[in-house]
């Protein structure tokens, strides 16, 4: 059966962003440890080559088959892989984890603000919203003030998530398995080949670095991605930038797990309404089970505003 004609299956499509949103954050966290080695775009680089060697190993992807439409979707969703990573773990330098994940989230937030028009959706995505600002206001109000530099890296890691959910899901619908994912991270890990090999070269020589950048690119590459492509087979848009709400919770787990970051009670209440908005999201599209499979929005080479119809 092609994608395309594949029965959504909402439920295993929230486990599959369950288990994207619980990999990332700590891979992030890990990530952080070898920036003063590395520095951050040296780990982005080598994590996502790392990853890329990973993927197209099990992958193999046949290239030979591929159309035009295939490449464009595999060689901007490697753009927005590439740029969004790097700009992450730049702002992910200079601010604590928590605050940087609430600010880049805004991102995949204003995607779900514009593709939904049921009036319940919304009032979930203002929910979601509302700990993001949380999260952002407890950043800064804590002992140290956010770095600006920092947070303008965020945001702009905010907009490339945009682009990444809608290559990511243009490339779910034009290949076929993992072959678009393998592409698309080589195509990453090109671009990023600057900062990348000065970074091996620095690893290889020591093995501790060399581990910690081998588990980055597995919990921050490999299993966030491919379970990402799968999710988004199954899942709307929309229902899917809202679920990555739970992104936060779990970046604030692993800030206090991994990097002694300690959670404030506006963190905690941040945390609740996120999971609240969650929560309801979901229950929302196990309803519309029976009601059919929603339009796939206009690609995202269009520039046009994608609108899921009801």
């Amino acid at each position: 059966m092609s994608a395309q004609n594949r029965p959504p299956q909402p439920a295993l499509g929230v486990l599959l962003v369950v288990g994207s949103c619980l990999s990332l954050p700590f891979g992030a966290a890990v990530a952080t440890m070898i920036f003063p080695e590395l520095g951050s775009w040296g780990v982005t680089g080598l994590r996502v080559l790392i990853a890329a060697v990973v993927v197209l190993i099990i992958a193999r992807p046949r290239l030979g088959r591929w159309n035009r439409a295939q490449w464009t979707a595999a060689i901007l969703f490697g753009i927005s892989i590439a740029a969004m990573n790097g700009m992450f773990y730049a702002a992910i330098d200079r601010i604590p984890l928590g605050p940087a994940v609430a600010i880049e989230f805004l991102g995949p937030l204003v995607l779900s603000a514009v593709l939904t028009r049921r009036v319940a959706d919304a009032v979930w995505v203002g929910v979601a919203l509302i700990g993001m600002g949380l999260l952002g206001v407890d950043g800064m109000v804590g002992a140290e003030g956010l770095d600006p530099l920092g947070v303008l890296f965020a945001l702009i890691a905010a907009g490339f998530w945009i682009m990444y959910i809608r290559m990511s899901a243009r490339v779910g619908a034009v290949t076929t398995g993992t072959e678009g994912l393998a592409v698309s991270l080589a195509v990453g890990a090109i671009l990023l080949l600057p900062f990348g090999v000065p970074a091996a070269v620095t690893a290889v020589g020591d093995p501790k670095v060399l581990l910690l950048a081998a588990v980055t690119a597995l919990l921050a590459s490999v299993i966030p991605y491919t379970l990402e492509l799968a999710a988004l087979r199954r899942l709307p848009q929309r229902v899917f930038g809202i679920l990555l709400s739970l992104e936060p919770v779990f970046a604030t787990l692993a800030g206090f797990l991994v990097l002694g970051q300690h959670a404030s009670g506006l963190r905690l209440a941040a945390i609740a309404l996120v999971v609240v908005a969650s929560v309801g999201v979901t229950a929302g599209a196990r309803k519309r089970r029976g009601a059919g499979p929603e339009e796939e929005p206009p690609s995202f080479m269009t520039g046009s505003i994608p609108v899921v119809p009801d």
